[in-house]
C-alpha cells in the first residue's frame, strides 16, 4: 500500500549534525576533567648535617685524575698500567705518610677522595672505583668545588 505513488522515495542518509555535538560534548569532558602533571622539575630536598665535626680525622688517599690521563696519588705521579696496578699504588699509599715515609702501622680502612678533572674521561674514573674496590677500600668520595658566587 504505496499512497505516494507519484512522488519519487528518497534515499536515507546518515546526519552527522547530532553525531558531531555528541563528539565535541565527549571531547570537553575529556578536556576538563584531565590532570596535567609537570614533570620538567625535580622538587628534592637535600639533606642538612647536624652533626658535631669528626673528632677523628681519617685517613685519607687523594686521587687525582686530570683531563690527559694522568693519575696522582697523594700528589705523587703514578702510570697507569691497569687497574690492578692502580689498586697496588692506592695500598701503598695507605702504608706511607703524606711526606712518603712508612707509617708504623698501615692505615685501617681509609677513604679515597677521587679529585677528577670534568673534563676527564669517564672510563678513568671508574678505573679508579675500581682499583679502591681491588684494593678493598669501600670508602669513597668525590671532592668537588663549591661555587663563591651568592
Amino acid at each position: 500500500m504505496d499512497f505516494r505513488r507519484g512522488r519519487k522515495r528518497e534515499d536515507p542518509e546518515i546526519n552527522l549534525i547530532p553525531f558531531i555535538d555528541v563528539l565535541l560534548v565527549v571531547l570537553i569532558f575529556l578536556m576538563v576533567t584531565t590532570t596535567y602533571s609537570k614533570f620538567t622539575e625535580l622538587q628534592i630536598t637535600l639533606p642538612t648535617a647536624d652533626a658535631a665535626k669528626a673528632v677523628d680525622k681519617p685517613f685519607e688517599i687523594n686521587v687525582t685524575v686530570d683531563a690527559k690521563g694522568n693519575y696522582t696519588v697523594n700528589n705523587v705521579p703514578v702510570s697507569f698500567h691497569g687497574v690492578a696496578g692502580l689498586a697496588e699504588d692506592l695500598k701503598r699509599a695507605a702504608t706511607t705518610g703524606a711526606d712518603g715515609q712508612p707509617l708504623a702501622q698501615p692505615a685501617r680502612d681509609p677513604v679515597v677522595i677521587v679529585n677528577a678533572d670534568q673534563f676527564a674521561m669517564h672510563q678513568m674514573v671508574i678505573n679508579v672505583l675500581e682499583a679502591a674496590r681491588l684494593a678493598g677500600y669501600d670508602r669513597l668520595t668525590f671532592a668537588a668545588q663549591s661555587s663563591t658566587q651568592k
